[in-house]
């Protein structure tokens, strides 16, 4: 299953990428994550079914200091990727 998700809220500066990044790859799912210019963060992720909705609770809290306000969550056609990396 592969998805693009946007989250909005304070999702930047409080280490959300990192944080998602460990998450993902505890739950051996592949992707990537990145900041947008308008403050918030975007990610396509790709892995078992169970898990990506599992990713996907998580990202609803996100890290300790973010405060996510909106989470859209898009269904793509499949994508395969090496591993889960923070884009720039």
């Amino acid at each position: 299953m592969t998805i693009h998700l946007l989250i909005k809220g304070k999702v930047q500066g409080v280490f959300y990428r990192a944080a998602a990044k460990d998450v993902a790859e505890q739950l051996d799912i592949t992707g990537w994550i990145r900041n947008t210019k308008e403050g918030d963060v975007e990610a396509v992720v790709t892995g078992d079914e169970d898990l990506v909705k599992e990713f996907v609770e998580w990202s609803k809290k996100g890290p300790g200091k973010a405060k996510v306000d909106k989470v859209t969550v898009t269904e793509k056609e499949p994508e395969q990727f090496e591993n889960f990396k923070i884009v720039k």
